[in-house]
């Protein structure tokens, strides 16, 4: 297969996939070098996102999946006329815990906030951004928590490898810190 019929059916195979598809699926289903559809996916990658089309081909949860343009979330927010998706403080506290930590408990959870954290569990499995992995070895056996693809898709991440780091979170700090400087002066 040439590499614009391999690009054009790629193109196909993503649109039509109901979630982030992998370079590995894509691969056995054409019967084509994971190497071969790798590059292809990287090459479609930069001319969508040169395009300044509505939509761009974006590397996320593992997968391949094509979204819509972040600057353009208030005008799909007034056609849907939905609101964007918030976080309740103990909502992000809980889920950044256990994205950090996983696999973890709520009593490590608990432990972690200070305070109880199983209604914010709840509310996090059944929006499926957490899920039960197991249950740990130890007396009481209690269940494991670990968040899911639908995390990472919902945060535009590839893997957990993704998430910033401490330094990262440090470095924003510096920069907040600067900025609110610089608009006193």
């Amino acid at each position: 297969m040439d590499t614009a019929e391999l690009k054009r059916v790629i193109e196909g195979l993503v649109f039509v996939s109901e979630g982030p598809i992998k370079a590995e699926r894509i691969a056995a289903a054409l019967e084509e070098e994971k190497r071969k559809v790798n590059q292809a996916l990287a090459e479609l990658e930069g001319e969508y996102l040169r395009a300044g089309r509505g939509f761009v081909l974006v590397r996320t949860a593992e997968g391949y999946q094509f979204r819509t343009r972040p600057e353009d979330a208030e005008w799909l927010r007034r056609l849907n006329k939905s609101r964007p998706f918030k976080f309740s403080r103990a909502a992000l506290e809980t889920l950044s815990i256990i994205a950090y930590r996983q696999p973890i408990t709520r009593a490590e959870i608990e432990y972690l906030r200070g305070v109880d954290s199983g209604g914010v569990v709840k509310t996090l499995l059944d929006k499926h951004l957490i899920r039960i992995l197991g249950k740990k070895d130890v007396p009481g056996r209690p269940l494991m928590y670990g968040t899911t693809r639908e995390f990472l898709e919902l945060f535009g991440l590839h893997d957990l490898a993704g998430l910033p780091t401490l330094k990262e979170f440090s470095e924003l700090d510096l920069e907040a810190a600067d900025e609110i400087a610089g608009d006193a002066d």
